[in-house]
């Protein structure tokens, strides 16, 4: 096996994922911006969930609201809900695993705010207990899905939003997942900020 040839593959395989993606996903990215843009703009925030992998890019998406993208500019109010290793251990032994984000979820939303969970399978238990949390909140959702978009595709209501990656591989999906956050940022920060003209 030739090592820098199979590293070479991956990154093919990567560029041939998004390219594949790009256009399939840009309306469902625009229309998750404006969703999520709507909330701030009228005083209220982001939760974001997920596991393993998607609980990095979860808390990831929530710091980069909280701090900054690419420029200078004020924070904007998100929570990782997969962050506080005290509440989640706190919720898993009390109750259950599964109730780990829709618990907190209960007591931290406010009507307005929007739930971001993401799941390469769309089938992550602890993310679809958070999606019925949230619709009982009256939130918005917004949920990051591959292959077949899983339980979590089915539970959307009107006005939520799926960006579904067309590909198989988690960690195809994952890295998608991630240029998508990256396009969310950018167009969150343009719609509320402005062009960047620096």
């Amino acid at each position: 096996m030739d090592l820098q040839q199979r590293v070479t593959q991956h990154f093919n395989h990567s560029i041939a994922t998004k390219q594949g993606a790009a256009v399939a996903l840009a309306p469902a990215i625009a229309a998750a911006s404006s969703l999520i843009v709507e909330a701030l703009l009228q005083g209220n925030k982001v939760l974001c969930c997920g596991t393993a992998g998607s609980g990095g890019l979860a808390q990831y998406f929530a710091a980069t609201l909280l701090n900054r993208f690419e420029r200078e500019r004020p924070g904007l109010p998100a929570i990782a809900l997969n962050a506080d290793a005290l509440a989640l251990t706190s919720v898993a032994n009390d109750f259950s695993y599964r109730e780990a984000f829709s618990r907190q979820l209960r007591v931290l939303a406010q009507e307005g705010d929007v739930l971001l969970a993401i799941s390469p399978s769309g089938n992550s238990r602890h993310a679809a207990e958070a999606i019925n949390a949230a619709h009982e909140r009256s939130l918005r959702v917004v949920i990051l899905t591959g292959r077949d978009g899983g339980d979590m595709a089915g539970m959307l209501n009107e006005g939520d939003v799926e960006v579904r990656v067309p590909a198989q591989s988690v960690a195809r999906i994952q890295e998608v997942h991630l240029l998508a956050l990256h396009s969310l940022c950018d167009l969150i920060d343009i719609q509320i900020f402005g062009e960047d003209v620096s």
